[in-house]
């Protein structure tokens, strides 16, 4: 029994597209990017980009997962690679000082610069949720190296971790404006400075 193929076949990469789409969105916004913007870049049209991610707002979910887990998967190699905080956020902000200005993508990160003048709630608090999960992450990490004494014990977990989340928002946008990667490592290299000094240890005793 020969069985007859329901619909057209698809006549493009998906994980191409998928690619193009988040270029598109990471330049322009997901406000400005319009789905005429999305079938030019992604090089396929309407219909197809409907059947095979839905629609705006749903391919912008889908882009932001793919952007976390390769653009944006340097801060979390940070944090699960480095031992305290100050060694995790200063990689983080060293990192992204490279990933901002690199050539072959847009400048900035999707996930900072993709809310600006963004009037859609449902992708507004999707943005936003994700970095304060960042913030939350970045002060349970402090909070860990006070308790450990790697920190000084008054520490304002929550305020360094606002301090570290801004200084990276901000790298995001002076990157957009122009700043090379060398000016961004300057900033990180200030930024770190501006942390407490960690706690003198008593030497061990030698006594017998």
């Amino acid at each position: 029994m020969v069985r007859t193929q329901r619909g057209r076949p698809r006549s493009f990469d998906r994980l191409t597209a998928l690619e193009q789409a988040t270029m598109a969105f990471w330049e322009h916004g997901y406000e400005t990017t319009s789905v005429s913007d999305l079938t030019r870049a992604m090089g396929i049209s309407a219909p197809s980009l409907y059947a095979a991610f839905g629609d705006k707002k749903t391919l912008f979910e889908e882009v932001v997962e793919a952007y976390a887990g390769s653009y944006g998967a340097y801060g979390g190699r940070a944090f699960v690679e480095e031992p305290t905080a100050r060694g995790a956020i200063g990689r983080m902000l060293d990192e992204a000082a490279g990933l901002f200005t690199e050539p072959g993508h847009p400048r900035g990160c999707l996930m900072i610069s993709a809310a600006t003048n963004c009037s859609t709630p449902e992708v507004e608090e999707s943005l936003r949720a994700r970095r304060n999960a960042n913030l939350a992450s970045f002060e349970a990490r402090i909070r860990r190296d006070v308790e450990t004494a790697e920190l000084p014990a008054d520490t304002d977990a929550r305020a360094l971790a606002r301090f570290s989340g801004a200084v990276l928002q901000g790298m995001s946008q002076q990157a957009r404006d122009g700043a090379t990667a060398e000016e961004l490592a300057a900033v990180a290299e200030t930024a770190m400075r501006a942390w407490p000094p960690a706690p003198v240890r008593a030497p061990a005793s030698t006594a017998p």
